[in-house]
């Protein structure tokens, strides 16, 4: 069963950094298109950010284009999001999500068009 923990979240100040981290069990995620999301108006989730299977090409929300970085190590099988300059509007619960590239292996469309199941979240809180 192709599970997605999400971690790393916590509560950081304005202009701050977290780092979260996507660790699939029960399979190879370098097969696989991978995603960050979070709640947003009138959706149940937006993509923040993709990342393709093997070659590395990225695709970022425009609202964190500029301050968020996506990446993952095949070898450590984790994908990360690097998040600076941390705005209040960016609290949520972040949730990480894969398909198999062979069937999803356009970033852009992973993130604006997964309708898959959802692993656990993890809260980031953006706050003074």
């Amino acid at each position: 069963q192709v599970q997605l923990v999400a971690s790393g979240g916590g509560l950081v100040q304005p202009g701050g950094s977290l780092r979260l981290s996507c660790a699939p069990s029960g399979f190879d995620s370098d097969s696989y298109t991978i995603g960050w999301f979070r709640p947003a108006p009138g959706k149940e989730r937006e993509g923040v950010s993709c990342i393709s299977s093997r070659d590395g090409i990225t695709y970022y929300a425009g609202s964190v284009k500029g301050r968020f970085t996506i990446s993952r190590d095949n070898a450590k099988n984790t994908v990360y999001l690097q998040m600076n300059s941390l705005k209040p509007e960016d609290t949520a619960v972040y949730y990480c999500a894969a398909e198999l590239s062979l069937f999803r292996p356009s970033v852009y469309s992973m993130c604006v068009g997964y309708r898959g199941s959802w692993g656990q979240g993890t809260q980031v809180t953006v706050s003074s």
